[in-house]
């Protein structure tokens, strides 16, 4: 999609905006004069950086909101389309993980994690597609991870969402291109962003505190881009109306391998991200 996107004056919708890549976003467009509505399950969270925005001259609402209950997203979804604001910019952000291999993963949590990872935004955007349109120009950015590129052990669910939210978005994109719609589709693919993900991990049952303990350190070392860097890279690239930011050189650099060695890519990237190949 052509032309520039502008912010000032917009008015955006963050998921996940109490902390990390959503809150470092929510502060950047503040300053760029965009109107924000800040979801997240974190209230504590979202009225603390509403407070902080207080003064920046645009308007900001937050609503805690927890994107596992369907119920609840779609009642919000249905406040918000039926409102007489307009929404230039959805920011589907918010995302869990979970770790563990497939055989040790529960149904229960590997839903949890489809639910808030792929499904919410889903739902969040065939809501807010029709206010979006009359709004445009308009765009849709989902946070999908270099997971959703490529697929390590001990992912499963994790990139199944991811991979999901990836070909969810580029099939709208290619059917709102169609329709000469006013809204585009971005997806992106954050590698070792700084944020709390892995800190709040979900874990099996049967992790024992050592092993919970190497996994968080393992992702200590991966995850040092910080967050408001992260954001620049994102809203430089929805500026530009970008199909796809990829966020990070580590990022850049797995999508590379795969493209090369699409069936074997793990044999070479296993030791980079400290996991064993096989």
């Amino acid at each position: 999609m052509s032309g520039r996107f502008e912010f000032v004056g917009r008015r955006a919708l963050i998921t996940g905006a109490a902390s990390g890549i959503g809150a470092a976003l929510a502060r950047d467009l503040a300053g760029r004069g965009t109107d924000l509505l800040l979801v997240d399950v974190n209230s504590a969270g979202l009225k603390a950086l509403a407070a902080e925005l207080a003064g920046s001259g645009v308007t900001v609402r937050t609503r805690a909101l927890d994107l596992s209950d369907r119920e609840a997203v779609a009642a919000f979804s249905a406040e918000v389309a039926g409102g007489d604001d307009p929404l230039h910019l959805l920011f589907n952000n918010a995302g869990v993980a979970l770790g563990g291999t497939f055989d040790r993963v529960t149904d229960t949590d590997f839903d949890w994690l489809m639910e808030i990872n792929f499904h919410a935004p889903v739902r969040l955007t065939r809501a807010l597609l029709p206010l979006m349109e009359r709004s445009a120009p308009a765009q849709i950015v989902n946070t999908s991870s270099i997971f959703g590129i490529i697929s390590p052990p001990g992912q499963t669910a994790y990139s199944a969402a991811k991979f999901a939210l990836r070909g969810f978005s580029n099939a709208l994109r290619h059917e709102l291109a169609m329709e000469r719609s006013g809204v585009g589709v971005t997806v992106v693919h954050p590698g070792g962003v700084a944020t709390q993900i892995a800190e709040s991990a979900r874990m099996p049952a049967d992790a024992s505190n050592m092993e919970v303990s190497e996994g968080r350190e393992r992702a200590r070392r991966l995850l040092v881009m910080p967050p408001p860097e992260a954001a620049r890279i994102i809203l430089r690239g929805v500026e530009r109306r970008k199909p796809r930011i990829l966020v990070g050189r580590d990022a850049h650099t797995m999508a590379l391998i795969e493209r090369v060695w699409p069936v074997s890519y793990w044999s070479k990237l296993g030791r980079l991200t400290g996991a064993k190949s096989e």
